[in-house]
């Protein structure tokens, strides 16, 4: 049996074996602290910026998507899902309806 170490490193042009039931982990798990945003798309069609000077606390905005319709979930600006709003006791909340 050899004490000598063994090279890790890969020989250029020589494939490198891979062990199948070696899983790689994802580098996000060892990052649970890191701050992202996650945001919600609700499309308004024909808004104007007199549309946007005459808001008020109060006012209505009328979206161009059904009440059913599922809304993009981005986190940092990059689409991860689909979502449904939905009503939770005296919240309004979503469901991810698909992951991406």
């Amino acid at each position: 049996m050899s004490t000598a170490p063994h090279n890790l490193e890969p020989t250029p042009g020589k494939p490198v074996a891979v062990d199948p039931k070696v899983s790689k982990k994802d580098p996000l798990d060892s990052m649970p602290w890191l701050p992202c945003t996650l945001t919600l798309e609700v499309p308004v069609v024909r808004f104007t910026i007199a549309d946007l000077l005459a808001l008020n606390e109060g006012s209505i905005v009328e979206t161009a998507c059904h009440h059913t319709s599922d809304v993009p979930l981005r986190v940092n600006q990059l689409l991860i899902g689909w979502t449904e709003f939905q009503v939770v006791g005296d919240h309004l909340a979503v469901r991810i309806t698909e992951q991406i």
